[in-house]
């Protein structure tokens, strides 16, 4: 094997361990509930949002599958420690969905630009807005017995949760900002 193939692969290598790494952190975002209502205050987009601004579109979309493969075969990695397919005709269903579109979105548009703060923070933020869309939708269609109006699902589903997960979103920007430097090396 030629000495620039072996450079390659153990860069592939290097990413494929940081995108376990990810999966462990997500299942850790997730664990860390807070209950408001139907759906619980937690981590998990956080956890997201930051394996796809150090990783990137492509592993941090990995790290997401990977998360939810487990999670849909009955490992106990959602909210409430709690696993198996039926988790998505839950009220969280649809972010859970929402986290597969938010990380290849953070992870594109801030690939380029993870030093900047600011930029990392509307990025995120749009990511976050597109789980919201798929979280909203599902909560209002295909969960409640009678459909939910637009306005009653986002007083539900998003308006309670802003927030935290501004708190959330600056967070994860002050972190990929940190520690993006220290995974390029």
């Amino acid at each position: 094997m030629e000495k620039k193939d072996r450079g390659r692969y153990a860069f592939t290598a290097r990413k494929l361990c940081y995108t376990a790494v990810a999966v462990v952190v997500i299942c850790l975002c997730a664990w860390i509930s807070v209950p408001v209502g139907e759906i619980p205050v937690t981590l998990q987009t956080f956890g997201v949002c930051l394996a796809a601004g150090l990783l990137g579109w492509k592993y941090g979309l990995l790290a997401v599958l990977a998360y939810l493969g487990l999670g849909f075969v009955g490992v106990p990695v959602f909210a409430g420690f709690t696993g198996g397919v039926a988790k998505l005709l839950t009220p969280t269903g649809g972010y859970m969905l929402g986290f597969v579109c938010t990380a290849p979105l953070v992870g594109a548009l801030t690939e380029k630009r993870r030093d900047k703060i600011g930029f990392s923070i509307v990025c995120m933020a749009l990511g976050v807005a597109v789980c919201y869309a798929f979280g909203t939708l599902w909560f209002a269609l295909f969960v409640s017995d009678t459909a939910v109006g637009l306005w009653a699902a986002l007083l539900t589903c998003v308006f309670p949760f802003l927030p935290f997960d501004l708190i959330k979103i600056v967070l994860a920007a002050f972190l990929v900002k940190r520690l993006s430097p220290l995974i390029r090396k």
